[in-house]
């Protein structure tokens, strides 16, 4: 057996977010045609060691994507200089039941989890966004801002953050990063008005228990994602927002109405249900429901993550390394 182990560099070099963006769109339209098996992850608590390991499983037979994501929060691990949020990806092959593939599973995550605001906003924001702002700077900031700009032409993007200092240090690595590639300009915002002042699309990818922005602010035509809130006890995007949205899309209705504050504060308040949600991405992609009909809706897409984007994406990214001849081999 051969099992090609993919590093976070082998992926880059074979695998753009352009490639990601379409990866989840295809991933997110499995799902909704009932195309895919994605039991609920399992948590198995380690208190000895004060973390927790995670599993989530996947099958999609029309992508022939069939593996397990394991990852693991270990706090601790901060003070032992490790990743304290440590992840890898199983590839198995779905003809054989063999492993091929060992990814790098903190990276594929963040690739994939950018990519779903990629699609969202392809799919949903006006095709003349030019302004976007980005609330958060962590890990995940990065792949956000990534994918936002692969999908349309924005010209300026203002970053929000509780610190100031991390959202101006932020804002210089971007530019370095992506500024002369996409012909954009980013900054940091000293305030959340000023950050969704005039803004076409917003992105929220933060742990905050309280909302990053007032919703009466947002302007007519906007595009929202939401892709922090994966508790029900976190929650960026405040109740007027999604009360009154023209359409609340999710990635999966499952996760979304049992895992995010987003959704489930307003839901217990009894100014918002179930019902209300326009339905999932991958609907709109199938064209079962519509998107966005005029240049004047506001919409809102929240994800909360699934297996399915995890096993497509990792399969597509092992074929491409395949065909490239990337990635080491462990044989036995």
């Amino acid at each position: 057996m051969k099992i090609v182990v993919l590093k976070q560099e082998d992926i880059k070099s074979v695998f753009s977010m352009k490639d990601a963006v379409e990866a989840d769109k295809d991933a997110f339209l499995l799902y909704s045609l009932g195309k895919s098996n994605v039991p609920l992850r399992v948590n198995l608590n380690v208190p000895e060691c004060e973390g927790q390991s995670l599993y989530m499983p996947g099958y999609a037979a029309d992508a022939k994507a069939l593996g397990v994501k394991i990852v693991s929060v270990y706090p601790k691990n901060i003070e032992k200089g490790l990743n304290s949020v440590p992840a890898t990806m199983v590839l198995v092959n779905c003809e054989t039941g063999e492993v091929c593939s060992l990814l790098d599973g903190t990276y594929l995550t963040r690739v994939r989890t950018g990519a779903a605001s990629g699609a969202a906003t392809d799919v949903l924001a006006r095709k003349d966004s030019k302004v976007f702002a980005l609330f958060g700077t962590g890990g995940q900031a990065e792949s956000q801002l990534e994918a936002v700009l692969t999908v349309r032409p924005v010209k300026l993007v203002k970053v929000f953050d509780i610190s100031a200092e991390r959202a101006e240090d932020f804002a210089k690595r971007m530019t370095a990063e992506f500024g002369e590639t996409f012909g954009v300009k980013i900054v940091a915002a000293k305030s959340s008005a000023e950050a969704i002042e005039d803004a076409d699309i917003i992105t929220c990818v933060t742990t905050t228990k309280n909302p990053v922005f007032d919703g009466k602010l947002v302007k007519k035509g906007c595009h929202i994602n939401g892709v922090g809130s994966y508790t029900p006890e976190m929650n960026e995007i405040d109740e007027y927002t999604i009360t009154h949205a023209d359409k609340v899309y999710v990635d999966t209705r499952n996760g979304a109405l049992n895992e995010s504050g987003d959704l489930i504060i307003p839901i217990q308040k009894g100014t918002f249900s179930a019902d209300k949600v326009t339905g999932e991405l991958g609907e709109v992609i199938a064209g079962k429901i519509q998107g966005r009909v005029n240049d004047q809706e506001i919409t809102v897409f929240k994800t909360t993550g699934s297996a399915v984007q995890d096993i497509v994406t990792a399969q597509r990214i092992y074929e491409n390394a395949l065909k490239k001849g990337i990635g080491s081999v462990i044989e036995f």
